[in-house]
């Protein structure tokens, strides 16, 4: 249920299960993706249809009620191998009765992951395949080693923005976008990386600046991520001492602790019209 795609120096394996990225090894053999330990039990995991949650675990569509868990579906159901070459593979979900039990929608989400020299490049190819409009939003959690170097403290770490980021950053509540932005942690375009900073959850920027980001300390491995049609980002770990950090583009955020309305009026959502599709993308670059 595993296929490993090599191109020029980075290794990289997906599993069926979830459409999951699992392993990502540079050309020195290093292991650069977080190997799910007992900390958090998941690479990165794909967000889809929700990202976050919404108020009480449910969607609401043309007055009824469905259940709908944190992050959604698509991360917990096997995809279907449609290509599967050496350097790249498609991998594809489409509506099914376990599907339509929390989500009444019809839908196709194609997921190509390719490989060339130093990038991994993630595509995402949503399809209307139904008749009436389809609300979603979609999201990646890669989540890498933190440190990327055995041996180098967490502190060494931070994230380079490509662009400036003055804006408030938004927190959660029980897993809910929270009412008031507060002040960006993000000094110009640098973000200095500590286990306290995750103590009140993920840091998201709802509106960033950049299309870019390098995770990096002044030595060994750094990891570039660029994205195309994500409008969001989310930074995650867990404060306890989890030795992983999770760099997130998203569509979509978690609900805002007082909407409980109709899924497609959640603010975030895509709307993609029937027969149309809604493609986003985005690239890990080892240096």
């Amino acid at each position: 249920m595993d296929h490993t795609l090599q191109g020029g120096r980075l290794l990289a394996t997906i599993k069926a299960d979830g459409a999951e990225l699992c392993s990502l090894k540079n050309a020195e053999g290093l292991e650069l993706l977080w190997q799910a330990g007992p900390a958090w039990p998941r690479h990165s995991p794909i967000l889809f249809p929700i990202v976050g949650r919404l108020k009480n675990d449910e969607l609401r569509h043309r007055g009824k009620t469905y259940p709908m868990t944190q992050h959604g579906f698509a991360r917990d159901q096997t995809f279907d191998w449609r290509e599967r070459g050496s350097r790249s593979c498609t991998l594809a979900l489409t509506d099914n009765p376990a599907s339509r039990r929390c989500f009444p929608f019809a839908f196709r989400l194609a997921v190509t992951y390719a490989v060339e020299d130093v990038h991994l490049d993630v595509h995402f190819e949503i399809t209307n395949t139904g008749g009436e409009t389809l609300p979603a939003s979609l999201g990646g959690h890669p989540a890498f080693n933190w440190p990327l170097l055995p041996g180098l403290p967490k502190q060494a770490y931070g994230i380079h923005f490509s662009n400036e980021e003055p804006a408030p950053i938004r927190r959660l509540k029980d897993g809910l976008l929270r009412e008031k932005p507060e002040p960006t942690p993000v000094t110009g375009k640098y973000l200095a990386l500590s286990e306290q900073l995750f103590t009140d959850d993920a840091v998201i920027l709802d509106h960033p600046a950049s299309t870019s980001i390098r995770y990096a300390a002044d030595r060994g491995p750094a990891i570039t991520m660029q994205w195309q049609g994500f409008r969001e980002l989310g930074i995650w770990s867990k404060p306890a001492g989890a030795p992983f950090l999770c760099l997130e583009p998203w569509r979509g955020f978690a609900s805002p602790l007082d909407f409980g309305g109709e899924f497609v009026d959640k603010p975030g959502i895509m709307k993609i019209e029937p027969g149309t599709s809604e493609v986003l993308s985005y690239r890990i670059s080892v240096g």
